[in-house]
């Protein structure tokens, strides 16, 4: 860690070095780290002691590798052209360009709902939807290991808030059933750090018993899991998503009734007062969907599932349902010691560590992409092999945090 910065002796200057100093002794400092790469595979700069700059990364959300597709980046140079590199307001001033109408509509046609709005990031959509429909009179139940951005919308809402067990319909079911309020059920759809599913029958037929508007954050749901047929359709429903994932771009985005998503445009501060998205990230979204929607985006998840198969069974795990696969090390020194006997082979797994997740949960947390070949996964699974000594851990318990 270095020092430097600010005036001299100040007392702000003071709080800083010191609340620097308790991190770097936690032995939590962290800096980014440069990664040269257009796809999975690049230069990565400030490796520490010998080995290769050259790695395959299996630490990147561009689940279906769609951020090097041809057909994305001619959408987003054809927008650069066309509009520019910025939308230069918000979307409410003079900020909405023809391209964000378009994803909106098919985004909304995506996830079969009437209405979509687009935000410039995943963790705004999440900020607005709980700071609107968490207004006072609402109470809001959110299960314990969702996201940061929900999180920190629950934080910033003016309603009650409770947190449920992780996954447990039950706790859940009970609280719906002894706490006033309007309730407002929130939950990832597949958890971050540990890629397990939620429940979302069961979400759904809570919501509907207990009246609730249900929200679900399925930015990480590449492969699923995929919502009951017509749960909208009596039931209060809201789906929050990423473009920066599935779609390869940058943004978020909600999905719901016409009228939910126009209170959103006209109460949700994180979309009053931003600017919009640059329309090359609107329509590389776009053109992303397109891929998505298509037989090529079937080929695409096809593939993409048989490199988890491939991984979990190396683990000798079943099968897992996203391409978050957790190696859960315990202590954050076997942890960071994982990480950098992988990246002496040339693969970028980076350790996970409080407080990302919990004292005593430090993890590799390997993430794949259908952009990964044959090859680059059989090297990870020699890699992990490798450490089998490291890997016999607990049970995955993840955070959001």
């Amino acid at each position: 860690m270095t020092g430097g910065g600010g005036a001299e002796g100040s007392a702000w200057s003071a709080w800083v070095e010191a609340s620097c100093r308790v991190v770097d002794a936690a032995g939590q400092w962290r800096r980014p780290r440069t990664f040269d790469a257009l796809g999975p595979a690049g230069r990565l700069a400030g490796t520490e002691g010998p080995g290769p700059t050259e790695v395959v990364s299996f630490a990147s959300n561009d689940y279906l590798g769609l951020t090097a597709h041809p057909a994305v980046m001619a959408a987003a140079h054809g927008a650069l052209d066309r509009w520019g590199s910025g939308s230069g307001a918000s979307r409410l001033v003079t900020g909405s360009r023809p391209v964000h109408g378009a994803l909106e509509a098919a985004l909304a046609a995506w996830k079969g709902c009437e209405r979509a709005v687009v935000f410039p990031t995943g963790f705004a959509a999440n900020l607005s939807v709980l700071e609107v429909f968490g207004a006072e009179g609402a109470h809001l139940f959110s299960d314990e290991l969702n996201h940061a951005s929900i999180i920190d919308g629950c934080r910033s809402a003016r309603a009650g808030v409770t947190v449920y067990r992780h996954r447990d319909l039950d706790h859940l079911d009970a609280l719906l059933a002894s706490t006033p309020g309007r309730p407002v059920i929130v939950s990832d759809t597949v958890f971050s750090m540990d890629g397990d599913q939620a429940d979302v029958e069961g979400l759904v037929e809570l919501a509907r018993r207990h009246g609730a508007l249900l929200t679900l954050d399925e930015a990480h749901a590449v492969l699923g899991p995929e919502l009951p047929a017509g749960s909208g359709e009596d039931v209060d429903l809201l789906r929050v998503g990423t473009l920066s994932k599935t779609l390869g771009a940058l943004g978020g985005f909600v999905a719901g009734p016409a009228r939910f998503v126009e209170l959103l445009e006209n109460r949700a501060r994180p979309y009053i007062f931003t600017t919009a998205p640059t329309p090359a990230d609107a329509a590389a979204a776009l053109a992303a969907l397109e891929v998505v929607r298509s037989a090529e985006g079937d080929v695409l998840r096809a593939r993409l599932a048989g490199h988890v198969a491939t991984v979990s069974a190396a683990l000798g795990r079943g099968p897992h349902p996203s391409p978050i696969v957790p190696v859960v090390l315990g202590e954050e020194a076997r942890a960071v010691a994982a990480s950098a006997a992988l990246a002496a082979s040339g693969l970028w797994v980076p350790a996970i560590r409080p407080p990302t997740v919990p004292v005593g949960t430090s993890r590799l947390r390997v993430t794949l992409s259908a952009a990964h070949t044959a090859d680059q996964v059989g090297r990870l699974v020699a890699g992990l092999r490798a450490l089998r000594s490291d890997l016999a851990a607990p049970t995955p318990t993840g955070s959001g945090r």
